[in-house]
């Protein structure tokens, strides 16, 4: 839990996840400054983390920062390369060094799961790749690219400066449609999302007590990086069983869940290449995540909505308008 006398700094709070965790340290009394380029009732100054003057004021008597803001991955196709240095780049060092200048003691980074990149994807043939923090990123493009720099300064300033700093790579948790046009063209938006449950996906309040427990712990440990991701009910033994019958392996786990899948016309993908682990994130923030694929059943047989009360309330905002490089929406999930 965050102090209720603590003054916290939210980066990105017209966002999913920012607007999420406004709301959650505004329910808990937490003075909360929510910064965002886009207005919303859960943003109290508009402004972009690349002006480096405004940072510096918004910083005044805080005692953590949150850091969402971002242009992510849908952006690569309506920004350039210099928006996404300017934003995930600059705005990350401007916080960063003025949380230094400031003695600003605690300072959570959002990363994301896309900062792996090419190596979430294995040779044809190869099982699934079992993803944990000791597989190093190599990113697909500018946005991967800006992370990781990002990621790397947030260490830079721990090991420089002694700024405790927590990166969190996120695992996907916006309700938008799925970005892929062959998954939108052959699933239902809740049966990829589902399906995703088991891998690479979390919810939106799973993602922010998440960041709850990482300012609670980053005092103590200093700096880290951690997978934040719904909990995989799969093991090493069975990654290339996901590759070649995902269902055949869901199906060993959950006998009910093709019965559950029939009643609404769903499928299981027929393969999963990749599987997200978030053990350290569990053992070291003492995170419990509590929406799973096992949870996603419980609910489908009682015809109840899966989602958190938290994404609910939340909803869908999309993910960027179309927007020039002087009007650009850049404060969004990541």
């Amino acid at each position: 839990m965050v102090e209720a006398d603590a003054r916290v700094l939210v980066s990105g709070s017209s966002g999913h996840l920012g607007e999420a965790l406004v709301r959650t340290l505004r329910d808990e009394d937490v003075d909360v400054v929510g910064l965002d380029e886009l207005d919303s009732p859960f943003t109290t100054v508009v402004g972009s983390i690349a002006d480096r003057a405004l940072v510096r004021r918004c910083l005044k008597g805080v005692d953590a920062i949150v850091h969402t803001a971002t242009l992510h991955k849908p952006h690569v196709a309506t920004h350039t390369r210099q928006q996404f240095v300017d934003t995930n780049v600059t705005g990350t060092l401007n916080l960063l060094e003025e949380a230094v200048a400031s003695g600003v003691p605690r300072f959570v980074f959002t990363s994301t799961t896309s900062a792996f990149g090419r190596a979430l994807t294995p040779p044809s043939g190869a099982p699934a790749a079992w993803i944990t923090e000791g597989v190093a990123p190599v990113p697909r493009n500018i946005y991967g690219v800006t992370k990781v720099a990002a990621e790397d300064l947030c260490e830079l300033f721990h090991r420089d400066h002694g700024l405790p700093c927590l990166v969190l790579r996120t695992s996907r948790f916006f309700p938008e449609p799925d970005d892929r046009e062959e998954v939108q063209a052959d699933y239902d938006d809740g049966n990829a999302k589902a399906n995703e449950l088991l891998y690479r996906r979390v919810d939106l309040e799973d993602a922010v007590t998440a960041h709850l427990a990482a300012l609670e712990r980053v005092a103590a440990i200093g700096f880290g990086r951690y997978i934040i991701s719904a909990t995989t009910p799969f093991t090493r033994e069975q990654l290339a069983g996901l590759r070649a019958d995902a269902p055949g392996v869901v199906a060993h786990l959950f006998p009910g869940f093709q019965a559950e899948y029939a009643r609404r016309g769903w499928r299981m993908f027929p393969s999963i290449e990749r599987v997200y682990v978030n053990t350290r994130a569990q053992t070291e923030l003492g995170w419990r995540p509590r929406y799973d694929f096992a949870h996603v059943l419980e609910c489908l047989a009682a015809g109840e909505d899966h989602r958190s009360p938290l994404a609910r309330a939340v909803g869908s905002k999309g993910y960027h308008r179309r927007a020039s490089a002087a009007d650009a929406f850049l404060e969004l999930e990541v």
